[in-house]
């Protein structure tokens, strides 16, 4: 399924440019919010320069335009696979995105190339490249950064910049210390999700129990869904792995009466009591942990 862009008319979809390629090695990835840095290995360099995503998105297609007339009009800049829709991708070269960039017109900061079909010429597309050093921003560096104030945001769009997401939920809550956008692991391009730390406990609470914000910057204008991000390696904070064998918690209640980290049986002892038995557990996605929890829904 394509990236959705707001503002962006016709077809639309992602091309990758693809060649036996040296990536950068791992320190360019998204740091596990168990630890997240105190500056963004984004914004280190590298001898090649600025460092893009090999995945471009491709915005405003002609209609009528198929898989091999797209070909044809990038492959001059390497070779390619067009995720469109998707399909598994071999290596590829930074190098090509890099070509594809400089042979674009620039207008009010947008990148155009223009791409024909059978029915129109020479039509203008936005190409959106993706640079790794925006997926990472540092807004306050002399504040430690704690997991436990640790938001995560669903459904960002995958134009938006860690420092703009930053800027954002700052404005809206405030003492936002770090911000970082998902990205995938072969690629480096965003997936749709981010986090959010914050420096204080009441700006932490505000934005979980917000629940969901509107992302407003330029042509972006989205409602993102926000919660707390969930770590799968606390102990629980009521009995510290001694009712449990020394497991790490499984669930973790998001209420503001609670915030913490409960193993199975302090998870049932704790909200047994009245006005605790509605909270609702979150779990690590993706964690493998039983999901037989005592506790009633809305």
């Amino acid at each position: 399924k394509p990236p959705y862009f707001p503002g962006l008319d016709d077809q639309a979809g992602p091309v990758l440019l693809e060649e036996p390629s040296h990536l950068a090695d791992g320190t360019l990835g998204t740091q596990p919010l168990s630890s997240p840095s105190r500056s963004s290995p984004h914004s280190q360099g590298s001898e090649g320069g600025e460092r893009f995503s090999r995945k471009v998105f491709v915005g405003g297609l002609p209609p009528d335009i198929d898989e091999d007339e797209i070909t044809v009009s990038f492959r001059r800049f390497g070779p390619l696979v067009v995720d469109w829709p998707h399909k598994a991708g071999k290596q590829i070269d930074e190098n090509s995105v890099q070509s594809l960039i400089d042979a674009c017109i620039t207008d009010e900061d947008k990148l155009y190339l223009c791409v024909s079909s059978p029915t129109i010429k020479d039509k203008p597309v936005q190409i959106r490249p993706w640079r790794l050093s925006d997926a990472d921003f540092v807004l306050d560096a002399s504040m430690p950064l704690d997991p436990r104030k640790t938001v995560f945001v669903g459904g960002v769009p995958r134009p938006l910049k860690a420092v703009e997401l930053a800027m954002i939920m700052d404005r809206l809550y405030g003492g936002v210390c770090y911000a970082g956008i998902d990205t995938d692991p072969e690629l480096k391009y965003p997936k749709g999700a981010g986090r959010v730390a914050f420096s204080n406990q009441q700006s932490y609470i505000a934005a979980i129990s917000a629940r969901f914000v509107q992302l407003q910057h330029g042509d972006i204008d989205k409602r993102v869904e926000v919660k707390p991000y969930v770590l799968d390696d606390q102990m629980c904070d009521e009995c510290q792995g001694q009712r449990c064998g020394g497991k790490f918690a499984p669930f973790f209640c998001a209420n503001v009466t609670c915030l913490q980290y409960y193993c199975e049986h302090c998870w049932a002892t704790i909200h047994s009591r009245p006005g605790r038995e509605f909270h609702k557990p979150l779990v690590k996605e993706g964690a493998d942990r039983p999901r037989a929890v005592p506790f009633r829904w809305c």
